[in-house]
């Protein structure tokens, strides 16, 4: 059993990109098969146009980006649930005035993250 509360854990600035941040909500250390992160834009951030060697599924808990996986790009907002499969590119820009907050789920495996061009 493990009970925690959102602001007790730690935000760490990401490298990649501008204005990221993570929250580990729980690691693979924790639980044996999904990590459960929540990551945060802020308004006028971004996250490069990226890979990564295992799938995600989020679900978006505020604020607006245009998405970008694979050859499509599409808005998300708030209520939105995406799945992401291993290895597709893609990348998040922030709309408007609000930072973008999803959760992001991922499997136990590694994850091997590579920066692609546009």
């Amino acid at each position: 059993m493990i009970h925690r509360t959102l602001n007790t854990i730690e935000s760490v600035q990401q490298n990649a990109g501008k204005g990221v941040s993570m929250q580990m909500l729980l690691s693979l250390q924790d639980v044996p098969n999904f990590a459960m992160r929540c990551f945060t834009i802020e308004a006028g951030g971004f996250m490069p146009h990226h890979t990564n060697s295992v799938e995600h599924e989020q679900f978006v808990l505020s604020g607006q980006a245009k998405v970008r996986v694979g050859d499509e790009t599409f808005e998300a907002a708030t209520g939105d649930i995406l799945f992401i499969p291993a290895g597709v590119a893609h990348s998040y820009e922030t709309m408007g005035d609000e930072s973008y907050v999803f959760l992001c789920l991922i499997p136990k495996g590694e994850d091997c993250i590579e920066i692609v061009g546009c």
